[in-house]
């Protein structure tokens, strides 16, 4: 029997389909032939399968490095709805004790799902090697670019993890990887290893893309109650703000009656598990989140994703607006535009990092005010700097060069809302693909004669007595004029 027909054959015992998803079989067949592999795959494909298939195929145990709880949990859920108990995730949410009885009985397990700052641990790192693991996976792989610099940096010391595990095969997976951040990860993660590249488009052919530009709050409000209304949900909207978010989910629900809940970092950690059980199973219409509604969650059929503040850059654009219509159904990305929101995006950007000033002040500070100044997000990443072997000037110089290059990213972002060309081949083009416009249902700079009707995404009745509010139907006109 060849790999090929061995590998469906697994395929389909595991996980009961007939064919691979593109990218899917070369990524599998690349590690079993001993390969090192970097998978840049689009949302929706399955990345997780590549591993999982993996696992199965050789009958090796894996270790995961995972960026969110929520998407460990998540995957472990999975794992376990498929028959597989063998699957744990290693996390701040086990108590001491259960973490111990864990690390203790490793061997009882095939997937082991941890986080970068959860390796940062010599004890857990100890207790890995003895667990032996064949197959070293980074899942969400840009995060090394995105957020290593930022707030995570265990995330650029990854290569040395690798290292000190005994130099297993690394699978590096993510749906956005620009020419700059698939460097980053074969530098930070691979050290000059040889590796293989899988690289897909990022291009999801069934999401329309669309742009609607708006000169203030109350425009841009009336805009999205008329969207949420006659859309045929459930609808995904993100924002920048948690309290805009609570504060749009309020509005919503008073003004529609439809299923509405907030999900952002502010809430405790049960009342964000609670709102996205009740989106997964049907039992909210719309979720306003901030990107703590991220990764890994898992629900095909998101018809709309709409963003309130334009993004800080493409790659959180495409991540988020890629929950779209998984299961492959027409569905649609509206990103509200206002050029006020800009300054919103750059004042974030400028309190991520820590500035020279602060920088200086931390290193003359006694162990008094270090503990006060702790308190602030900014002098905590000053410390992970310094426990990672970077100097003050270090910090410095890479503080300023990382807001510089975050504000470069902005500006592209500010590019992509304000261009008149096909948005599908503009974020083609960032990301180094060749994608085409397409002849129907591309975009509403390439195809403004399209609708909603159209494609099928505005429900055949009223869902609420305002569907008929006043300015509703020049709303709709004004979409596709």
């Amino acid at each position: 029997m060849d790999l090929h027909t061995k590998l469906l054959e697994e395929l389909h015992k595991h996980f009961g389909y007939d064919s691979f998803k593109q990218g899917q079989e070369e990524i599998i067949m690349n590690l079993i032939n001993g390969k090192n592999v970097l998978g840049i795959l689009p949302t929706g494909v399955g990345k997780s399968l590549c591993y999982q298939l993996y696992g199965y195929a050789t009958k090796s145990r894996i270790l995961i490095v995972s960026p969110l709880i929520s998407l460990m949990q998540d995957q472990v859920a999975n794992l376990r709805l498929l028959g597989e108990k063998r699957a744990i995730a290693i996390n701040s949410e086990l108590n001491p004790a259960d973490r111990n009885n864990v690390l203790a009985t490793l061997d009882a397990y095939r997937f082991v799902f941890v986080s970068p700052e959860m390796l940062n641990s010599e004890t857990v790192l100890r207790r890995l090697n003895r667990f032996h693991p064949s197959l070293l996976v980074v899942d969400e792989a840009h995060c090394i670019s995105t957020w290593g610099p930022d707030f995570r940096p265990d995330y650029l010391f990854l290569g040395t993890v690798v290292k000190k595990l005994g130099t297993p095969l690394v699978l590096a997976l993510t749906a956005t990887a620009t020419k700059k951040v698939e460097a980053d990860i074969c530098r930070i993660l691979f050290s000059g290893r040889k590796i293989d590249k899988v690289r897909c488009s990022v291009d999801r052919p069934n999401i329309f893309l669309d742009i609607e530009e708006v000169e203030n709050d109350a425009q841009k409000d009336e805009l999205l109650i008329g969207l949420v209304e006659k859309m045929r949900g459930p609808g995904l909207i993100y924002f920048s703000s948690k309290k805009k978010a609570d504060e749009t989910s309020r509005m919503i629900g008073r003004k529609t009656g439809l299923r509405v809940a907030a999900y952002h970092a502010g809430m405790l950690f049960d009342e964000r598990y609670s709102v996205l059980q009740q989106f997964l199973h049907g039992d909210l219409d719309v979720v306003c989140a901030t990107s703590a509604f991220g990764m890994g969650i898992n629900k095909p059929d998101i018809r709309y994703v709409i963003h309130y503040h334009i993004p800080l850059d493409l790659e959180n654009y495409v991540q988020e607006f890629g929950r779209c219509s998984r299961d492959g159904k027409q569905g649609i990305a509206i990103l509200l535009y206002q050029r006020k929101d800009l300054k919103l995006q750059e004042y974030l950007i400028e309190n991520s990092l820590p500035t020279a000033c602060e920088i200086d002040s931390y290193f003359k500070s006694n162990a008094r005010n270090k503990a006060l100044l702790r308190q602030e997000e900014r002098y905590l990443l000053i410390e992970k700097y310094l426990r990672n072997g970077l100097s003050q000037e270090e910090m410095k110089n890479f503080a300023a060069n990382r807001l510089v290059e975050r504000k470069k990213s902005l500006a592209k972002m500010r590019n992509y809302a304000e261009t008149k060309g096909c948005l599908r081949k503009f974020i083609g083009e960032y990301f180094g693909d060749e994608v085409l416009p397409k002849k129907d249902f591309c975009c509403n700079h390439c195809n403004r004669e399209d609708s909603f009707e159209k494609m099928g995404l505005l429900f055949e009745k009223k869902v609420s007595k305002h569907s008929k509010a006043p300015g509703y139907e020049e709303i709709l006109r004004k979409l596709f004029a």
